[in-house]
């Protein structure tokens, strides 16, 4: 690790999972009803898969999947940690209560296209983060996943904006209904009747918000593990607007996932800048190792990993999560970050 605390980069390459997001309730429950599903430890299965794509993790564990309906089995397998994530405020008790959440008002789909959102929400500012909506109800919810529909303004790598509104008419549709619950329940599986009695919301991390609206436009990225439905399903629950470069799992242009520095050394490209001039906030052993190898600047949060199980990758530096960075643009462009160790 780096003892001087202060640098200058071009560009921040940020992980999702565990450094902007935490989903891991989510994911962890999705691996285990995997492990479950084949008959071996969901311990085991978890332990292997974190940090890794979805598209690895399957072709290890279910190596008897084809390769034409791969895609479809990782679109299945992301839509289940959304709905772990989403079921006990939208399914179960968290339901009955009428404080708003931090939910989207609708599952995102699934198809050959990158999954957008049916209601696209204000921002209070052109900045990393939409606002928040009231709870739709059960009804509008199940409708909205099972019609699998699309947001408008993102492209198939992951480029967007979010412009729309919510009009009057929508305010009167976000209204929980109890009896409208109690009739769709006879429609779910048994494994998403459990997933309803625990609280498995994605939350966002400590400091992120700030760090993020401290970076002007274009000079951060997204590089995650996660495929498309997944990781717009998360950020968009926490109220970040994916950045116009978002790089998920599932682009094709990728040739390895990480620990390799694929999408890191994409992510860069697309931003314009190399990825020796960019620090990368990394979570996981695989993800700090993809950095590493990419020539950043690596920042590892002790988010998702004791300290003691990442401190020794060899990350230049590491801390407790992102409230112990500050960020400060700098005249010429390039950005001051300070790290308090």
């Amino acid at each position: 690790m780096q003892s001087n605390n202060t640098f200058c980069v071009d560009a921040v390459l940020f992980d999702m999972d565990g450094t902007l997001t935490d989903s891991i309730a989510a994911v962890e429950a999705a691996w285990g009803k995997v492990a479950t599903d084949i008959g071996q430890d969901p311990a085991y299965v978890i332990a292997a898969t974190h940090g890794k794509r979805a598209v690895d993790n399957l072709s290890q564990f279910k190596p008897h999947i084809k390769a034409h309906e791969m895609d479809d089995e990782v679109q299945k397998f992301e839509e289940s940690i959304l709905f772990f994530a989403d079921a006990y405020n939208v399914h179960g008790p968290g339901s009955y209560m009428s404080s708003p959440v931090n939910l989207s008002p609708s599952a995102l789909s699934s198809g050959e296209a990158t999954p957008e959102l049916s209601s696209s929400l204000p921002s209070s500012r052109t900045s990393s983060f939409a606002a928040g909506s009231r709870r739709p109800s059960f009804a509008t919810c199940l409708n909205n996943m099972l019609a699998m529909s699309t947001v408008h303004g993102v492209s198939v790598y992951g480029e967007g904006r979010f412009d729309g509104s919510i009009t009057e008419e929508d305010e009167d549709a976000l209204t929980f209904d109890p009896i409208s619950k109690k009739a769709q329940n006879h429609c779910l599986e048994a494994w998403q009747i459990e997933a309803t009695s625990v609280d498995r919301s994605v939350r966002i991390l400590p400091g992120v918000k700030k760090m993020m609206a401290s970076i002007p436009e274009g000079r951060y990225a997204v590089a995650t593990s996660g495929a498309r439905t997944y990781a717009y399903g998360c950020m968009t629950r926490v109220g970040i607007v994916p950045p116009k470069v978002t790089i998920t799992a599932d682009d094709k242009r990728l040739k390895a996932g990480k620990p390799a520095p694929d999408p890191f050394l994409l992510a860069a490209r697309e931003l314009g800048f190399s990825a020796s001039d960019c620090v990368v906030f990394e979570d996981s052993p695989s993800g700090i190792r993809a950095g590493l190898a990419s020539g950043a600047t690596v920042i590892a949060v002790c988010t998702s990993h004791e300290r003691a199980q990442i401190e020794h990758i060899g990350a230049h530096f590491v801390v407790d999560n992102m409230e112990n960075v500050v960020c400060e643009p700098c005249a010429d462009g390039r950005l001051k970050f300070t790290v308090r160790l």
